[in-house]
């Protein structure tokens, strides 16, 4: 029998709701995973299959805690099905690719890979690549697959010349896509939809598995997964979505709060549960929170409040300039240290990435160590993606983009012009890149460039025999050998060299780990999906599927610098707001955008950053400041002065 007692009567309330739509208005800090735990643990309690619950969230951070909690609270909780949108999709689509033309060992492509394949279309359809950039392109296709708008429809929904060349290219982009039995982000949500809706049995053998849905972080959903869920919910109804319709911030990357406003409309009679009670921040610290957000017109309307009496007024210094500003926060942090407070206590947030430099000077002249949230992540440094490319063309002989990546690395003497022959004799036959690699003697090169593709084919085939019967560790260090990967590293006395050295020994270790037992992405409510027997396509799935949040680890003693938009979903006993000026925060596009939902959007921004403070917020602006090569003056942001007097004290 769980134990309810821990539970605030909202709570109680979200959690004994069984049956029909609920949406929980949680806002930040107010025990939100802690309510949706305990509502799957209820479910269980009550009799029912742990087989008909999914619950689904945005990282694999926050889905591995919630497969935790659950299962501390029911031992059955191991068998509900906790994942992330696009695992989840994943897993399904390795099941039934089949159904849309797929082969089920299909490959995943990043963000990196995508930007290649894009620019590498955008060169085949022969237009100028100033005008039709990797980043725009990709851009208008993700818009396109977010509405469930295929390139045959955005083909013939083109309305004018510029139109017309992106839908072509988005054409060529899905068809070299298929070709290489990969699928980008966007795919695995968009091809699940398209599942859905094309093949009826499909859909109605999930929506039967599937009684109750839980989802985290619904503001956080754009067009494409909600419809995913309206889909698998339609049979049943048994919907309950958690989120805050004042913390949606990712509207640049899709998220679409219209979502949970018209929640109440797409499910009549949904029943709305406002997670109010604050258990992070201090009472001062959610005055400032709520007189900000109340600014908003486009909201459901909550108001945070906790047991937490008073609390420290927020912090406002006015500093002179960016070096000023930066001075303020190091010495104040280096000042607290020595009063024994840890470094890890402290968060620096600010709106753009551009605004840490003079932050990180100061840092260094204070001596304070500091960790820039938001670098290069580990999966995408050069040497983990040259070994991941070899994995993925291991597991998958039709991903061209991993094979146009590894063909010459380690130089091997197959250059640029010969690469682009097999990839032209790819494209003019309809065949997959690997295919073209062994026609290399009809292609008019000299022998020796023949020689140096076959040794390549050679090596690549026997590295996919020897992959069949032996652990990825192992095939890790057997790529490394037989590549000559390691030999060329080791070679190379170079600090960096053994940098990367040390980058691929840690990605050993996290392949022991996978190997050891259950990663963090892993379900074992999923065992029968179709990589269940395939160790190696299990891990590159997992790797494909780490979300930037899930690289942020606490532990290490040093101040944090990130992003506001980092910051969500964390927490610091002390945090800098720094760089709040009109222009810069709110942004000048959203302060001149013709409708005011951009400004709003930038006021969730501050919002959330204001209840990442435990018991501490400081807030700063800058008389001027250096962009771009010049020195500008900005007034202060109108959001220091919607924080009320009472809670406020000036520093300078």
């Amino acid at each position: 029998m769980i134990d309810l007692s821990r539970l605030n009567e909202m709570q109680l309330e979200a959690v004994r709701q069984v049956d029909g739509a609920i949406l929980i208005l949680a806002g930040a800090g107010s025990g939100k995973t802690h309510a949706l735990t305990y509502r799957v643990a209820w479910l269980l309690e009550n009799g029912v299959n742990p087989y008909h619950i999914i619950a689904i969230t945005f990282t694999n951070k926050a889905a591995k805690e919630m497969r935790r909690r659950v299962n501390d609270l029911n031992e059955r909780g191991e068998s509900v099905w906790v994942s992330t949108f696009h695992s989840s999709c994943a897993r399904i689509l390795r099941r039934e690719a089949n159904n849309i033309g797929y082969d089920r060992s299909f490959s995943i492509i990043d963000a990196d890979d995508s930007e290649k394949l894009c620019r590498s279309c955008i060169r085949e359809t022969n237009v100028n690549e100033k005008q039709y950039t990797p980043s725009s392109c990709l851009s208008y296709i993700s818009k396109q697959k977010d509405k469930f708008i295929s390139s045959e429809q955005s083909s013939q929904n083109a309305v004018d010349y510029r139109e017309k060349i992106l839908a072509k290219i988005y054409g060529l982009y899905q068809r070299r896509l298929k070709e290489s039995n990969s699928m980008d982000f966007d795919d695995l949500i968009y091809n699940a939809v398209r599942m859905f809706t094309s093949c009826p049995e499909v859909l109605e053998q999930y929506q039967s598995r599937f009684h109750y849905i839980l989802v985290d972080e619904f503001q956080d959903t754009n067009t494409l997964q909600y419809r995913l869920i309206r889909l698998l919910a339609d049979k049943y109804k048994n919907i309950c979505v958690v989120g805050d319709d004042d913390q949606s911030i990712y509207s640049w990357r899709g998220a679409n709060i219209r979502n949970i406003l018209q929640f109440e409309k797409d499910f009549p009679g949904a029943k709305i549960i406002r997670l109010e009670q604050n258990y992070r921040s201090t009472q001062t610290i959610l005055d400032a929170a709520n007189a900000v957000i109340k600014q908003n017109n486009y909201r459901m309307g909550k108001n945070l409040w906790t047991r937490q009496e008073g609390g420290l007024k927020v912090s406002y210094y006015h500093a002179f300039d960016d070096r000023d500003e930066g001075k303020f926060v190091a010495s104040l942090i280096a000042h607290r240290q020595r009063k024994k407070s840890k470094f890890s206590d402290f968060a620096v947030l600010y709106r753009t990435n551009a605004q840490s430099r003079a932050i990180e000077d100061e840092m260094v002249r204070f001596s304070i160590p500091y960790r820039l949230f938001g670098g290069v992540r580990f999966y995408q440094r050069m040497e983990i993606k040259d070994i991941l490319a070899y994995l993925k063309a291991i597991h998958n002989p039709l991903d061209s983009v991993s094979y146009m990546r590894i063909i010459n690395v380690p130089k091997r003497g197959i250059g640029a012009s010969t690469v682009e022959a097999v990839h032209r004799c790819a494209v003019e036959n309809e065949i997959p890149f690997y295919m073209a690699l062994y026609e290399a003697e009809h292609l008019g090169l000299s022998r020796a460039r023949v020689a140096k593709i076959n040794e390549f084919v050679t090596l690549m085939d026997s590295l996919r025999e020897y992959s069949k019967t032996h652990a990825v560790t192992q095939l890790l260090n057997k790529v490394m050998d037989d590549t000559g990967y390691r030999k060329e590293l080791e070679a190379d006395s170079d600090v960096i060299t053994g940098t990367r050295l040390d980058n691929i020994e840690e990605l050993y270790v996290k392949m022991k780990e996978f190997e050891n037992g259950p990663s963090a992405q892993s379900d074992s409510s999923l065992n029968d999906n179709a990589l269940g027997d395939n160790p190696l396509g299990s891990f590159l799935e997992d790797v494909a599927l780490v979300a930037d949040i899930d690289n942020y680890e606490e532990g290490e003693d040093a101040c944090v610098l990130m992003t506001l938009h980092s910051a969500k979903g964390l927490e610091f006993p002390v945090v800098f707001l720094v760089g709040l000026e009109e222009g810069i925060f709110p942004s000048y596009r959203s302060v001149t955008a013709p409708s005011k939902e951009p400004l709003e959007e930038e006021r969730r921004l501050c919002y959330v950053g204001i209840t990442r403070a435990k018991r501490e917020l400081f807030i700063s602006a800058a008389s001027q400041r250096m962009q771009h090569g010049q020195i500008v003056a900005n007034l202060p942001s109108r959001f220091i002065r919607e924080i009320p007097g009472e809670c406020l004290t000036r520093l300078r």
